[in-house]
């Protein structure tokens, strides 16, 4: 049981104990007490496994792997994972484990930064909006897929333009100067963009449209897992797991052993594993690892907190939090092969080079891979497995998510927790709601923005002072005798100098690179309005505006005079 702080620590007549040092007279949360657990230790590992590898790791991580150097990208991807990566995954599992809080009332440890804890569940929340509505597109894939011909597999259907160009035409010469992965003429490309999003029926983000009703569909069946997931908390998200987590490994581990057996495949993996060391002479080469390790371990999120307040008192966090940082960047590395073994039978398909077909993003995962999918025997098998690993990717990231959100404000707000289940519904619900713009013709528009915005900046500002605030603020002592008594030992002198030096450095040359790279907003070769980068921003100062704000309240409503409070 979590013993009461005193309302107000003086120092003579000094409050400032009160929101800096709060936690000074708190006492190790005991094991016991009325907190709900994880049934098992592997419910845990799952969930936190779960949530960390997600779609990211299969579209986004080869690419810049093959676009960095290859096998010489692993060099400061590595780097970083180990100064910043691990220590603040291990941070934030220990944060919630001592404290068994959410993101915001775990900051009872020094009040004046709960700001922080409302800024990222926000941001859990804004990424909740879009992050679902490629979970739909996912089932709408594979539903698509039960069928003895895929539909992308050839021109002449309904949402077929007249320039659609069969893929068996293409090649080489044909393409002169472009790219085969920017050639959105095949069936797959315009299948996605015209028969999935029918972006063709929009002329901008100020032209969305309806919802279409067939990804709402798909956006309801999404939503409703989600609820059935977590309504109960992690007695029942903690079983869903043992499918969502463990299917992408089944799934990676059967379309390497395919795409290795595809011609060319050897080719693909050659151009992911090319090592250039040179590539490590640019800026951008250490820009990419940096941001790609902490948008893949998901720290700041809200979620490594939420999950592990709800160990037990004495885990071993430190080693948990050395395991599934080191299987997330595993599973990244691994999912390369599987990608880059079938982009390089595309290659030599279309007799081009591997690099003309090497893209990221949903272009890779929803137009380049179906298309190879649709060209091989038993295509239609390969491609309900394909689309079963992208859905379950990003259901158990979505959980994580939204566990965030609902622990966040249920430990916050004890009316919720005792109406649980009604707000676990209540914030699907809305999630949908907001989604339902993602659907509509330029939905995409929308997700793009969201994407860019919402989790953008803001969630690098948000865990920099959530460092900040635990390693300047708390103290890192302190910090590491909440762990002693946790686990028996103090954490190493390499763990506390990254603490309090090299993670806050490594997130301010984080946030300071977002902030220089981030130009005016594109979708392919649509750029967005001047008014959508503002609306942009706006969505990104909601979230990060609780830091100060929340802030200024708690220094106006601590009693005291200005020095007193300062000192």
């Amino acid at each position: 049981m979590n013993t009461e702080v005193s309302p107000v620590v003086t120092v003579g007549n000094s409050p400032l104990l009160l929101f800096l040092q709060s936690a000074s007279t708190q006492k190790a949360t005991s094991p016991e007490g009325d907190r709900e657990t994880w049934g098992k230790k592997i419910d845990f590992l799952l969930s936190v496994i779960g949530f960390a590898v997600d779609l990211a790791n299969v579209w986004r991580f080869p690419y810049l792997c093959y676009k960095n150097g290859g096998g010489a990208f692993l060099i400061p991807y590595t780097l970083f994972l180990v100064i910043a990566g691990m220590p603040l995954f291990y941070m934030e599992l220990a944060l919630g484990q001592y404290n068994r809080e959410g993101a915001a009332t775990v900051w009872k440890i020094c009040p004046i930064f709960k700001g922080v804890g409302y800024t990222v569940i926000v941001i859990a929340l804004y990424v909740g909006f879009y992050y679902n509505v490629i979970i739909a597109w996912s089932l709408h894939y594979l539903f698509s897929s039960m069928t003895r011909e895929l539909p992308w597999l050839k021109c002449h259907n309904a949402w077929n333009s007249a320039n659609c160009t069969d893929p068996e035409h293409i090649n080489g010469s044909v393409l002169g100067n472009g790219t085969y992965a920017k050639y959105k003429i095949t069936p797959a490309a315009e299948y996605y963009e015209r028969g999935v999003l029918h972006l063709h029926e929009s002329k901008g983000i100020q032209d969305l449209g309806l919802p279409r009703w067939d990804l709402t569909l798909c956006l309801v069946v999404v939503v409703f897992i989600l609820y059935f997931s977590l309504w109960k908390g992690v007695k029942s998200s903690g079983k869903v797991v043992y499918i969502t987590a463990t299917m992408p490994y089944i799934v990676l581990f059967v379309l390497l052993i395919r795409g290795i057996t595809l011609p060319g495949s050897m080719e693909g993996i050659k151009a992911y594993l090319n090592i250039d060391f040179n590539r490590l002479n640019n800026l951008e080469v250490w820009i990419d690892a940096a941001t790609q390790i902490f948008y893949s371990l998901g720290a700041g999120f809200g979620v490594l907190i939420a999950f592990s307040s709800y160990n037990k008192f004495n885990n071993n966090c430190y080693r948990d939090a050395l395991l599934t940082s080191t299987v997330n960047c595993v599973t990244s590395f691994f999912s390369g092969f599987a990608i880059f073994s079938v982009l390089g039978y595309m290659a030599q398909k279309h007799n081009v080079r591997v690099q003309d077909v090497a893209t990221e993003g949903a272009g890779l995962v929803f137009i380049i891979y179906p298309e190879a999918i649709a060209t091989l025997p038993g295509s239609t098998f390969w491609a309900i497995v394909f689309f079963i690993m992208l859905l379950t990717l990003g259901i158990d990231s979505s959980m994580g998510g939204m566990e965030a959100v609902i622990t966040g404000l249920t430990d916050d707000f004890k009316i919720l927790k005792r109406n649980r289940k009604l707000f676990t519904f209540a914030t699907a619900f809305g999630t949908f709601l907001v989604a339902l713009f993602c659907v509509t013709n330029g939905g995409i528009y929308v997700l793009t923005l969201l994407d860019k915005y919402a989790a953008g900046t803001a969630i690098l500002f948000g865990v920099l002072i959530e460092a900040i605030g635990v390693a300047w603020f708390y103290g890192v002592d302190r910090f590491s005798e909440d762990i002693e008594r946790m686990m028996g030992f103090k954490p190493g002198l390499y763990w506390r100098l990254c603490w309090k030096f090299v993670s806050p450095a490594f997130l301010l040359f984080v946030v300071i690179a977002s902030t220089l790279t981030s130009g005016g907003l594109k979708y392919d070769d649509y750029t967005f309005p001047y008014w959508a980068n503002i609306l942009g921003w706006g969505v990104a100062m909601s979230s990060m505006l609780f830091v100060p704000f929340y802030a200024i309240y708690k220094f106006f409503s601590v009693p005291g005079t200005l020095k007193e409070v300062c000192i």
